[in-house]
């Protein structure tokens, strides 16, 4: 059995709905943000980075949303190219832009007294400039096929998660217009009539509409902040 500990509207959802996605069974433990859960001494013996989500697996607890999805994808033979398809080289591109590059710009502007301490204003700027170009980007893949294929893949939902956080959490959102990502918007329309975005979507208080109507959380457990 497979342990996602998880924070609600956090990274840990991107996970959570690839599982649902995969049909295995799993079970769920709460890391509680109000109360600072992730720097406890468990918590950290798990992951000593402190980081939202954690896997555990039977080969022990992983952590890293691209390690954990492309770990899923590989154990499972589902949801990304394997080793050797020709669309293995881009699609391991734009899982590791999606980590590395958008998810991080994310962040900073998530929290940006961590990242600019009274420069916060500057910062936004910046950053928010940089992630409108890594949605076009995003866009002009899913006209390449990249994202939004006939079935699912971790592309797919990690973008549409984060496409959740745009409009919804960064400080002065209106910066997010979804308007020049019609190809993005219709796959996460479609990626919100799946069972598994649904079941994930209840189980965190998501509402109906997680992705194209994002509304704040309202989770039965926990915080998606602290």
């Amino acid at each position: 059995m497979l342990t996602l500990h998880y924070a609600p509207d956090n990274a840990s959802l991107i996970v959570r709905i690839v599982l649902h996605e995969l049909g295995l069974p799993f079970r769920t433990a709460l890391v509680d943000r109000a109360t600072r859960q992730q720097d406890s001494a468990a918590f950290r013996a798990l992951n000593p980075a402190g980081l939202i989500p954690v896997l555990e697996t039977p080969q022990g607890p992983l952590a890293e949303t691209a390690a954990i999805l492309l770990w899923l994808a590989e154990t499972q033979g589902r949801m990304a190219p394997p080793p050797g398809d020709p669309a293995r080289g881009p699609f391991l591109q734009a899982l590791f832009f999606l980590s590395n590059t958008l998810h991080a710009d994310l962040r900073m502007i998530f929290y940006p007294r961590r990242y600019a301490p009274g420069a916060e204003a500057a910062l936004h700027a910046a950053v928010t400039d940089r992630l409108r170009g890594h949605y076009a980007l995003l866009e002009g893949w899913a006209g390449q096929g990249r994202l939004g294929g006939p079935q699912p893949s971790v592309l797919d939902i990690y973008t549409a998660v984060t496409l959740r956080w745009a409009a919804l959490y960064a400080p002065g959102g209106a910066w997010f217009d979804p308007a020049p990502l019609p190809r993005l918007m219709a796959m996460a329309a479609q990626l919100e009539l799946r069972a598994s975005v649904r079941a994930a979507a209840r189980a965190e208080g998501l509402g109906e509409a997680p992705f194209t109507r994002p509304r704040p959380c309202q989770p039965p457990e926990g915080s998606a902040t602290g």
